[in-house]
């Protein structure tokens, strides 16, 4: 059955009015006093709402408040090194985020005078913006009626209106938004939104939901029948493939520790990191003295002094720390270069490699 045929059917006996007026005036009373509300300027929300892709609120506040103080406008922001803005997001993850982010604004600023567009053909266009991100600018900065639908909302409504779509399918997240369409407050969609997060994040968790608490609890289904914590339906993500490695401290006649900075595309690209080496890729009945061809070097491994796991969202590294001297050679490598140790901790590095260098500081 197609989309526009199921809402009418999955909303036909629910009170749409008593559910947005519920769901509305709780959230003006309850809501977290969170920095990006104290008003509704579209960058701070933009901002805000990247930031908080796949991250914890608690998590996003300091990082958040940094980077208003960095880029306090969209011209701040436009104009400044990429290098800077990675490093205002260093540890927050999804580094890909801020370069969109840098990206997009660059070209509000060229193209809209620096004011965010409230025209969804034109936000649509800008690097980064999806579904979700337009929807949350429009409906919150520009109370516009816009689906904003994100794994709290589809966690929320499958409870509320018992959906038992797997929402890991892009057609499902098709399906809510179709919803929210449906029954969003036409008077107050910034709330209407706000409320649908906020309940997520709050009341309507993933585990062991707050269901005597919830405001709007006369409408849900799932808990009327029992089986609340039953909902949403996901199908599992598929098994992180283990990728084990050597990461390289090695250290030159005067101290100085050799980093590089990663492809501009890619996996954490343009952030900075300690040599990498896949485990595959070494003969370990030669490892003591070591010909580092791609960079020049002829290098002498010394002791390890750490092990480093990291998990993204499809692989996993378990990385071998081991310091390294120089033995011959010179530096043969142009993303590569030697820095000092009080000044290593100036460049922009993923968590993984902020574990390495605190050996080092």
């Amino acid at each position: 059955m197609k989309v526009e045929e199921r809402v009418p059917q999955i909303v036909e006996h629910f009170n749409q009015e008593q559910f947005k007026d519920q769901l509305i005036n709780w959230f003006k009373r309850e809501q977290r006093t969170l920095p990006w509300r104290e008003n509704q300027d579209p960058y701070r929300v933009w901002v805000s709402e990247i930031m908080l892709q796949q991250t914890r609120v608690d998590t996003v506040i300091p990082y958040f408040n940094h980077f208003m103080t960095l880029f306090p406008t969209p011209y701040d922001l436009a104009v400044a090194d990429e290098q800077t803005v990675l490093k205002s997001w260093e540890g927050l993850g999804y580094y890909s985020r801020a370069r969109n982010l840098q990206n997009a604004v660059r070209e509000v600023v060229q193209s809209y005078e620096g004011i965010v567009p409230d025209e969804k053909q034109e936000l649509k266009k800008l690097k980064g913006v999806g579904p979700y991100t337009l929807g949350a600018i429009l409906s919150i900065a520009y109370d516009q009626p816009e689906p904003a639908v994100d794994g709290n909302v589809m966690r929320v409504l499958s409870r509320i209106l018992h959906i038992e779509d797997d929402i890991a399918k892009a057609g499902t997240r098709k399906l809510f938004e179709a919803l929210i369409n449906e029954i969003i407050s036409a008077e107050n969609p910034s709330a209407f939104n706000q409320g649908l997060m906020e309940l997520g994040a709050l009341i309507c968790t993933p585990k062991s939901p707050s269901c005597l608490l919830c405001p709007v609890q006369d409408h849900c289904h799932a808990f009327a029948k029992g089986i609340e914590e039953e909902l949403p339906i996901k199908s599992s993500k598929k098994k992180q493939k283990k990728v084990p490695y050597l990461a390289l401290v090695i250290e030159n006649q005067d101290g100085d520790i050799l980093i590089e900075k990663r492809s501009n595309e890619g996996l954490l690209a343009s952030m900075w990191q300690y040599p990498m080496v896949p485990l595959a890729d070494v003969d370990k009945k030669d490892m003591k003295h070591w010909f580092f061809g791609e960079y020049g070097l002829k290098i002498e491994l010394g002791s390890s002094i750490d092990h480093v796991k990291h998990v993204f969202s499809h692989l996993i590294w378990e990385m071998e720390v081991v310091r390294a001297t120089i033995v011959e050679g010179e530096l043969d490598r142009q993303n590569a270069r030697f820095v000092s140790k009080d000044k290593i901790d100036t460049f922009p590095y993923p968590v993984s490699h902020q574990k390495i260098h605190r050996h080092l500081l």
